[in-house]
């Protein structure tokens, strides 16, 4: 179904809840994309508000039509002299984005919202990202362009 780039833009995060023991806040993002994990930079005392603007990639190579792509955003709070604290995580279905990308060779949504909730599902902010997803590029003899099955020392 899909083979190619999930490019995640993530841009920032409003009205965070939660609490730091020594003033505000020290959110960082871990991106999820199954097994892929890409850790963004720890926004420095920007508390509940904080703004990243970072670009993550991703592999994805499946080829089960049916196959469902999910994005996970665990946000954390940074802390230094304890262990760091989950305040609360987006889930976003990216099935359709990676469909239309392998279609059209490549498929962009805008920078959208997604709730940022707990286990029970209370709501806990808001974090806006954009993603991009491109095809991988297939020759007629099946090789792909730029992958290292498609070399000119192999002719």
């Amino acid at each position: 179904m899909g083979k190619g780039v999930l490019e995640v833009h993530l841009v920032d995060a409003k009205g965070l809840s939660g609490n730091d023991f020594l003033g505000k806040l020290d959110p960082y993002v871990i991106v999820q994309y199954r097994s892929q994990e890409r850790k963004s930079s720890v926004a420095r005392n920007q508390g509940r508000n904080p703004c990243w603007n970072e670009v993550f990639k991703f592999q994805i190579n499946s080829d089960a039509a049916n196959a469902q792509h999910k994005l996970i955003l665990r946000i954390m709070d940074h802390d230094n002299f304890s262990s760091d604290d989950f305040l609360g995580e987006a889930t976003i279905d990216v099935t359709d984005i990676v469909s239309l990308g392998a279609e059209r060779g490549t498929y962009h949504l805008n920078a959208a919202k997604h709730n940022v909730v707990l286990a029970d599902k209370t709501y806990h902010g808001e974090i806006k990202v954009g993603i991009t997803f491109t095809a991988a590029q297939v020759q007629e003899d099946g090789g792909t362009i730029g992958g290292w099955r498609h070399s000119s020392f192999n002719q």
